[in-house]
């Protein structure tokens, strides 16, 4: 190496700071929430120089996967960031547990009534389906159409009220 000359490491990213840029990242399927609302920004690490981002899908095949990558590969370039890497973490499983109190305002805000219950301790009727209170004008008197909604994670539901039709974010 030439006198006077040294390598020269880049700077050390702050795991905190990458986690507000990838906050911006929203979920292909339901714009208004992003992955870390979703709880599928799992961890963000930064060691020696290497920025490791890590997710999870909300169910391993999930089709926006790949889009959701995209949107982190554009982010991180945004930022000047153009060395990591993208790991997708499958054990634990994802939980609709991991959805966080913003996120689950932005879903009950944007139409889709989040999960009525947390994974490890279901709050139904007796008829065995949640509680829900409808998004449109909060009447409890809701009832389930399909099992299945506009993608396999909801449920279809109409309100008895209001009689708006309304998807239901499944508790997973």
């Amino acid at each position: 190496m030439p006198a006077g000359s040294h390598t020269q490491r880049p700077p050390q990213i702050k795991p905190a700071r990458v986690r507000a840029w990838l906050a911006a990242v929203a979920d292909p399927e339901i714009p208004v929430l992003s992955i870390a609302d979703l709880g599928i920004l799992r961890d963000v690490q930064c060691r020696d120089g290497e920025l490791v981002v890590v997710i999870t899908p909300t169910y391993s095949g999930c089709p926006a996967m790949h889009a959701i990558e995209q949107a982190i590969e554009a982010e991180l370039h945004r930022h000047g960031v153009e060395s990591f890497q993208i790991h997708t973490r499958l054990a634990p499983p994802w939980s609709s547990d991991w959805i966080t109190p913003a996120g689950r305002r932005k879903l009950f805000d944007y139409g889709i009534a989040p999960p009525a219950q947390s994974a490890s301790g279901k709050r139904e009727r007796p008829d065995g389906e949640p509680r829900l209170a409808c998004p449109q004008c909060g009447s409890a008197h809701t009832t389930r159409i399909s099992e299945f909604g506009s993608t396999a994670c909801k449920a279809l539901y109409r309100c008895g009220d209001c009689l708006e039709p309304f998807d239901y974010f499944k508790c997973i």
